[in-house]
């Protein structure tokens, strides 16, 4: 029986159950979770689900590729923490773009201390929106973060003038999505009591009024219930997500970086807060872009910083569709799970 398997002898389709398992607590633009996995004997697929993309606010599927590639990374380190390596294919069919990657198992692998710490990440992390600390991030753990993110993707670490240039452009980018009926449709859908159960964002996760910060952070449009305090998130750092190109596996391998960079954060008490709206916005997309001056293409801006003590701990955490939703097991015998 399956409980009774040792990490040795367990089948290839129950580790890779449970990597797609652990990759639903990936994190996700509204939380949306837009993927499905379909576990085989032999091999894991992850596929688009293009019914949960926001098809207003993130038409070209960026966000979506984003999420589903932070998902991936996850499934990677949980498969990495079971004594699994893997060999990853991604985008492998031209004619079916939904099929975003293929996981086939390499050979059993030494479990590291740092995959055990990841993975413990994984299911610890969360978005917390509300102003961090006043607590600066030591450098030593800023630069374990970039190195996390650049051994997937690439991390620009923002300056202070840099800083000021990405909050005028979120504050325009928040102002031209407010005035969007189609995309405040989607925020009231994926944030009201009509979404989908399972997915969005409820008003626990929501500051209760607009938080204090240097980078405006995505209006939903209305007031959650999470108390948010009087601070100001001056020791914030921010940062940019970027790559060489502008495609479906560039977006891709940026979520896989993003994950690595925001588990490795987690476990040295870093919060991370991705914003969005900036890079949804084709006009301050190129703000963004002019602020990398030259070193590639903007994906997702990042806020980071030391979560404060005073906000009596995290926040609630968002929550997630049920497994049969996320996780199809029907090409695998039963004996075999």
């Amino acid at each position: 029986m399956r409980h009774e398997a040792t990490a040795v002898d367990r089948l290839p389709a129950v580790a890779f159950t449970d990597a797609a398992t652990a990759a639903g607590n990936a994190p996700s633009i509204l939380n949306t979770q837009p993927w499905l996995w379909r576990v085989h004997p032999e091999r894991l697929d992850l596929f688009a689900t293009r019914s949960r993309q926001l098809t207003a606010g993130d038409p070209q599927g960026r966000q979506l590729m984003l999420s589903c590639g932070a998902a991936l990374h996850h499934a990677r380190i949980a498969l990495a923490a079971d004594g699994w390596s893997a060999h990853v294919a991604r985008l492998p069919e031209a004619n079916d773009p939904d099929l975003l990657a293929t996981l086939v198992m390499h050979d059993r692998t030494p479990v590291t201390m740092e995959a055990l710490r990841l993975a413990h990440a994984i299911r610890i992390r969360h978005t917390d929106r509300r102003p961090v600390s006043e607590r600066s991030i030591p450098e030593a753990g800023l630069r374990a973060i970039a190195a996390a993110a650049c051994a997937e993707g690439s991390l620009h670490i923002l300056s202070s003038d840099n800083v000021a240039d990405l909050g005028s452009a979120a504050g325009r980018a928040a102002t031209m999505e407010a005035g969007d009926p189609q995309i405040a449709a989607e925020l009231t859908y994926w944030t009201g009591r009509a979404r989908l159960s399972g997915a969005g964002l409820p008003d626990s996760v929501l500051p209760e009024h607009p938080t204090q910060t240097t980078v405006p952070s995505r209006d939903f449009g209305r007031p959650g219930t999470l108390p948010v305090g009087a601070g100001h998130d001056r020791a914030a750092v921010y940062a940019l997500l970027f790559g060489d190109g502008d495609g479906p596996q560039d977006w891709l391998r940026a979520g896989e970086a993003l994950s690595a960079a925001w588990l490795t954060a987690t476990t040295i008490g870093v919060s991370v807060v991705p914003l969005c709206g900036v890079v949804e916005v084709a006009a301050t997309w190129h703000t963004l872009r002019h602020l990398l001056a030259g070193l590639g293409h903007p994906y997702l801006a990042l806020r980071l910083g030391i979560a404060d003590p005073e906000q009596h701990g995290p926040p609630p955490r968002t929550p997630r569709l049920a497994v049969t939703q996320v996780i199809d097991t029907s090409a695998v015998p039963s004996d075999q799970l």
